[in-house]
């Protein structure tokens, strides 16, 4: 039986050992890289395109150009060679009223992994992007398949408008707030 990883939010792993690698996306791209020769799996998590301040760094893997290093050169340290390969991404969502579709997180992920594996000369075999749907993708290590459950978002509209409301209402009582009182 496969050992089970779940990758959070600028997590990635890379292995040459049968498992599957999971994880959960919403405005989030997931990058699936499989070296077909050598038969290694990997999968990222990016939060945001771009590239890690690192002045202030934290935690690199959140950037997309960042993550897509450390999985290419994950791959070759394990004796993976680039031109064998391939890449499989998800994600991209527009999970909240929050910010429009076209100008949103989702979409800048999206255009960033496109563009980088286009500059890579890594082919993007398969994709599914966009939308409205949250992500669950699951990766098999050993086979560079990848499983998707998708999960309906409709109440991100709806717990988008009451964080507007309790925000409203917050403001509104610093308003009319005369007191003050000190702990």
């Amino acid at each position: 039986m496969p050992k089970n990883i779940y990758l959070k939010i600028g997590e990635y792993y890379i292995t040459q050992s049968p498992m599957i690698i999971s994880t959960l996306l919403g405005s989030c791209v997931g990058v699936c890289l499989f070296e077909t020769k050598k038969r290694i799996g990997a999968l990222n998590h990016i939060l945001l395109p771009g590239k890690a301040d690192m002045n202030s760094y934290n935690e690199s893997a959140r950037y997309g150009v960042n993550a897509m290093e450390l999985l290419i050169n994950g791959i070759i340290k394990l004796g993976g060679e680039k031109k064998n390969i391939i890449a499989k991404a998800f994600g991209g969502a527009c999970v909240t009223k929050s910010f429009s579709y076209e100008n949103g997180p989702g979409q800048k992920n999206i255009e960033f992994v496109i563009q980088f594996l286009k500059d890579e000369s890594i082919k993007l075999v398969r994709h599914d992007f966009g939308g409205y749907d949250i992500r669950k993708i699951f990766m098999d290590s050993n086979t560079g398949d990848v499983f998707l459950k998708r999960i309906n978002s409709s109440l991100s509209p709806e717990i988008s408008d009451i964080e507007k409301q309790r925000l409203k209402k917050i403001q509104q009582n610093l308003i009319n707030s005369d007191a003050v009182t000190l702990f």
